[in-house]
């Protein structure tokens, strides 16, 4: 599969050298340009190449956006229309600045803006070095920590979540952009908790 990933900090790059190992072909891209990714997909060899943000976009039949939040407006809405976008942004209002979400979840805003895409949540509720070290991909899929997934569209999800499998987790639903979106923010129960998928339908029951 052809992923593009736009953002290339810690969970975009760790995402790039898992998907890489599984086998698949990786866009990745920042804003400073292909030049600035150079050291960094050296590391990953020949699967994953350094591109613009509209190139990323154009090139990944699954593109995860991993950028702060307060820049979810720079996205190129007509690259990504009718693409499974997976959003691994989360809201630091002390970094994004304040934002009148009208009573949305920020997944949902980013989706009013990629209004042709299909937008899921998910990656962004662990920490990067556990995503970068902890997949077991040999494992049964209970035994594995979870990855959290959200989202309105069943087909996008159901290919988030074989991604997912591929790097060694278990996906785990947690409903729709609205109430699922939200079960995954800063500061709810599965947020940075490591946990494996067993665990996890515990913790979002209770």
């Amino acid at each position: 599969m052809n992923i593009g990933i736009i953002g290339a900090g810690h969970i975009g790059g760790t995402a790039a050298r898992l998907f890489a190992k599984a086998g698949h072909q990786v866009a990745i891209s920042n804003s400073r340009g292909p030049a600035s990714l150079a050291p960094l997909v050296q590391q990953f060899g020949p699967s994953v190449r350094a591109t613009t943000v509209e190139e990323a976009a154009a090139f990944g039949e699954v593109v995860l956006v991993a950028i702060p939040f307060g820049a979810y407006t720079t996205l190129p809405a007509a690259n990504l229309s009718g693409k499974a976008v997976i959003d691994a942004e989360n809201y630091y209002p002390e970094r994004d600045g304040q934002i009148d979400f009208r009573g949305l979840t920020s997944t949902e805003l980013m989706a009013q803006h990629l209004s042709g895409a299909r937008v899921v949540k998910a990656f962004n509720t662990m920490y990067f070095e556990t995503l970068g070290t902890a997949g077991k991909p040999n494992a049964l899929v209970e035994e594995r920590l979870a990855l959290f997934v959200a989202g309105d569209d069943s087909a996008a999800k159901a290919t988030v979540s074989r991604l997912i499998e591929e790097i060694g987790f278990a996906p785990v639903d947690t409903g729709s952009l609205a109430e699922g979106g939200r079960k995954q923010q800063p500061g709810s129960p599965i947020y940075n908790h490591p946990m494996t998928a067993r665990e996890a339908q515990g913790a979002l029951k209770s």
